[in-house]
């Protein structure tokens, strides 16, 4: 599968769902996070000509480059830093056990910045059970892992919010999901339909 492919599928599925992330967004953020992760998505796509020849680790920078000068709010620093960490730490040829590992630095990577943990309502809680089920290899691999993203952020509307605007909001976040949740099982789930 050609790398061109697999950003393409997991920037056109944040353009696509948009007006749900919004949806989700306005609930119990500012409402922001379809339309920034839709410019961050897009401004991808227009550095795809400058992607095309590069490995995946320059690929992953570039991506987490614009990432951080293009999407708004806590968005571009949160999945920049995660794209420049998985550029750092996966080998050019990944297999399910290196995913696992960058993940896990990603994880951290990102608890640093946003002084977050898992089950605080954030990606990170789709990120995690993604992680495990990676580390845990098998067969049906890839459906098993988009099932996990799919269902995981679907979770994090039982859970209560301990950072971001939705805290404030206290137990009126519950029943909603996780904007930045949604977001990354979107594109996991992009991934893993492009493989």
């Amino acid at each position: 599968m050609q790398l061109r492919t697999i950003i393409m599928a997991c920037t056109q599925t944040l353009v696509d769902h948009v007006e749900e992330l919004t949806e989700l967004d306005s609930a119990i953020g500012d409402g922001d996070h379809g339309l920034n992760m839709k410019r961050g998505a897009l401004a991808i796509q227009a550095k795809l000509p400058e992607l095309d020849g590069k490995d995946l680790n320059e690929a992953l920078k570039g991506m987490g480059m614009t990432c951080m000068s293009t999407v708004g709010g806590s968005s571009g620093p949160v999945f920049g830093t995660l794209l420049v960490t998985l550029s750092k730490e996966l080998p050019p040829r990944p297999r399910a056990a290196d995913l696992a590992g960058a993940l896990s630095a990603g994880i951290a990577a990102l608890s640093r910045l946003g002084k977050v943990e898992v089950g605080h309502k954030t990606l990170l809680d789709v990120l995690d059970p993604v992680q495990k089920v990676l580390a845990q290899g098998g067969d049906d691999l890839v459906s098993r892992v988009k099932q996990c993203a799919f269902d995981s952020a679907q979770a994090t509307a039982q859970m209560d919010a301990i950072k971001g605007r939705a805290s404030f909001l206290g137990e009126r976040a519950l029943g909603h999901v996780d904007p930045g949740s949604r977001s990354m099982a979107l594109i996991i789930g992009a991934l893993c339909d492009a493989l």
